[in-house]
């Protein structure tokens, strides 16, 4: 049986959270969970040997939700990212199973030695001349 469309979709700027509400259950799901976990091929892939680990992404926000039919949402991200449809069975999951997704996320980073940091290239930093 797949989900029913949500009754409300809220998203906290300052908090970087995507609050999803149906009848009975209730989720905020940050911004950076979103963007990891995308259903793009670009992140996903076409298997799971061919997913790309998402690095940098602490501090994503999302500029913009559409509506994709009746069974989905696509959402726009601040680092360019738009190609990931949500359909609302994932986007159920991700609520539902939020902390395993968090801590084999976390776990993948420090198995690639990576960051949820972003990093600043060094050259675009200027030393303050005296």
């Amino acid at each position: 049986m797949s989900k029913s469309a949500p009754t409300d979709i809220v998203y906290h700027k300052i908090g970087h959270s995507l609050e999803i509400s149906w009848q009975t259950e209730r989720f905020d799901l940050p911004a950076e969970l979103l963007r990891v976990y995308s259903p793009s091929a670009e992140v996903r892939g076409h298997s799971e040997q061919e997913r790309v680990l998402q690095t940098g992404k602490k501090n994503v926000g999302i500029k913009a939700i559409e509506p994709v039919g009746n069974y989905a949402i696509r959402i726009t991200f601040d680092d360019g990212h738009d190609s990931g449809i949500y359909a609302w069975d994932y986007l159920y999951d991700l609520g539902n199973r939020q902390e395993q997704h968090w801590q084999s996320y976390l776990g993948e980073l420090k198995q690639a030695n990576a960051s949820r940091l972003p990093t600043i290239p060094v050259g675009q930093w200027q030393p303050k001349q005296t």
